[in-house]
């Protein structure tokens, strides 16, 4: 059965993770796979979390499965999290999932269900997983303009010019904050044009929120979302708490639906019940409950929002960091769009050749795009970082 098939190349986001932990070179610098890194460049585990797995311990007497729509407090908190007083609407329903990427693809198993000819519109650039994950689920998917990379900045003008031409057929794409792969979010104005469009087009605007309190702060990285949830009478959100909660092997998630009325609320959950059931069955529990611990009680709430604002602010400020370095240098091109981003990603905008002398002569990895994870460097490699980039241009 097996002899069709050919040996695929590995993802190129982790074979640069792969190349570079396999480097001697002990100058190197990993800005590739987007996982959170401290100063010292380890990914830790939270004090909030950590208080929440001793309590959680103590707490847990069994390993049954859980509800299959989910864990109760994880879904509620999470709810409140994203959409604030919005969430007390009887047209909203969530269901937890195995991470973004499970939200994301029961999300679009729901689209070719209730959908077949839907069209989904993705940014270009967007998330590099978002193309085959939802081509996977049969989905159509195509581009609308969204970054310009020769002058480091939205298409806004474009953007909209290709959205304001949808309709009921077709689901638009768009990240909560944090662009990934590009840093570049939409403005207040933009995201109050595209709920407006999305009112008189009638397309559908699906969500993807990876990054909630890594752009500014967990109310302002969802300001956006909460307008559009306000107008229109459909949408989806998939949310993940890998960033923001440390999470990342937990694989803990959660995707909603808004829907025009209660009754149509219920047949929303109950398929994507039946299309979860058929992937994966039931939900895993262990970072959900850790989630719910944690948005349930207060002080719990308190330690990890400051642990959170703490990495956010960590991150702005090794955006101005790395610009004062290569003005420093003397650097002709201007690095400046680099701190109006947000989160954990910027493209440098180089190109491949300097790409390539940047990880043959300094040991310095990055996407071949140039996305780099603003959270791998550091004040003990930003100087070596900022001239290897002065080297190269």
């Amino acid at each position: 059965m097996f002899e069709s098939l050919d040996i695929l190349p590995p993802d190129p986001l982790l074979g640069i993770a792969a190349a570079c932990k396999a480097d001697p070179n002990p100058k190197k610098v990993d800005l590739g796979v987007g996982v959170y890194k401290t100063e010292a460049g380890d990914t830790p585990i939270l004090k909030s979390v950590q208080q929440a797995i001793t309590q959680l311990t103590a707490e847990e007497k069994s390993k049954v499965y859980i509800a299959p729509q989910g864990n109760a407090d994880f879904i509620s908190g999470m709810q409140n999290l994203i959409l604030g007083d919005l969430a007390n609407t009887d047209r909203f329903v969530s269901i937890q999932a195995p991470g973004g990427t499970g939200s994301l693809r029961i999300g679009s198993e729901m689209i070719a269900k209730a959908n077949p000819n839907a069209t989904v519109w993705a940014s270009d650039p967007t998330w590099a997983n978002h193309v085959p994950l939802m081509k996977s689920a049969g989905l159509n998917l195509k581009n609308y303009p969204y970054y310009d990379t020769a002058n480091n900045a939205l298409k806004a003008d474009e953007m909209l010019s290709t959205i304001s031409k949808l309709g009921k057929d077709d689901i638009v794409l768009l990240h909560g904050c944090c662009h990934n792969p590009s840093g570049e979010d939409l403005t207040p104005e933009l995201w109050s044009a595209v709920a407006d469009l999305a009112v008189e087009r009638g397309f559908t605007p699906f969500v993807d929120i990876a990054y909630q309190g890594f752009g500014k702060d967990l109310e302002t990285d969802v300001a956006g979302v909460r307008e559009i949830f306000a107008k229109v009478p459909e949408m989806m959100i998939a949310s993940s708490c890998s960033k923001n909660f440390g999470l990342y092997r937990e694989r803990t998630g959660m995707i909603s639906f808004l829907s025009e009325n209660a009754e149509k609320k219920e047949a929303c959950r109950t398929n994507a019940l039946s299309i979860a059931r058929g992937i994966y069955s039931m939900p895993p529990s262990y970072g959900a409950a850790l989630v719910g611990l944690i948005l349930k009680d207060e002080n719990l709430t308190k330690i990890w929002q400051e642990e959170l604002a703490e990495m956010c602010s960590r991150m702005n400020t090794l955006r101005t960091l790395l610009i004062g370095k290569l003005q420093e240098r003397g650097v002709e091109k201007d690095f400046s769009f680099i701190e109006r981003q947000n989160g954990m990603f910027s493209f440098l905008g180089i190109n491949k050749d300097q790409i390539d002398r940047l990880r043959s002569e300094y040991a310095i990895y990055m996407a071949g795009s140039s996305r780099i994870n603003i959270a791998g460097i550091s004040n003990n490699n930003v100087d070596y970082l900022a001239d290897a980039i002065a080297a190269v241009l």
